[in-house]
């Protein structure tokens, strides 16, 4: 585990030198899309644990906002690279943020077997405008770590059971 506290002083580097590198790196060989989370929120950890355990065909990979990759791949679509307020889902063409992200997401995850969430996902598009889903994400957003707490140390794949879902760092 890496403290956040620590991150800077550990040797992770506070300052990118070419965010487009990076990027282009994580999708060099890998094009599966990248969910970034905020690695320290027990919301958003709890959410990837979710997502790891739907995603058994390894669809999704993930990397801590608060990482390098995680920096450089949000500069590189027009977000501060200390922006940790919103889950982003960045693919290789772009990325989607906030309610967007979440509703992607869901339609990727969503097991056929289970309750009919990809026809909700994109009903929900169709019915609720961008700017009220964006309302209540910003409200959850905002109070996550009230609702759920938050840890001193941004989450790793320590055992290395999902080694290839988590976007390695030192591409950075």
């Amino acid at each position: 585990m890496i403290h956040a506290t620590e991150m800077a002083s550990s040797g992770v580097s506070t300052e990118l030198c070419d965010p487009a590198t990076i990027s282009s790196r994580v999708f060099e060989k890998d094009k599966r899309p990248v969910i970034l989370f905020d690695g320290v929120c027990n919301m958003c950890n709890n959410a990837v644990n979710l997502a790891l355990d739907w995603d058994k065909d390894g669809k999704l990979r993930f990397s801590a906002l608060q990482s390098n990759v995680g920096r450089a791949l949000l500069q590189v679509n027009g977000r501060k690279a200390d922006d940790i307020s919103s889950i982003v889902l960045v693919t290789s063409d772009g990325a989607y943020i906030k309610s967007d992200a979440i509703l992607k997401i869901t339609e990727e995850l969503t097991p056929f077997s289970m309750l009919p969430l990809k026809p909700a996902v994109v009903l929900s598009r169709l019915v609720v405008p961008k700017f009220l889903r964006d309302v209540i994400y910003d409200n959850v957003a905002d109070n996550r770590y009230s609702i759920m707490g938050k840890r001193n140390e941004c989450r790793l794949d320590s055992d290395g059971a999902f080694q290839d879902r988590f976007v390695d760092d030192a591409i950075a």
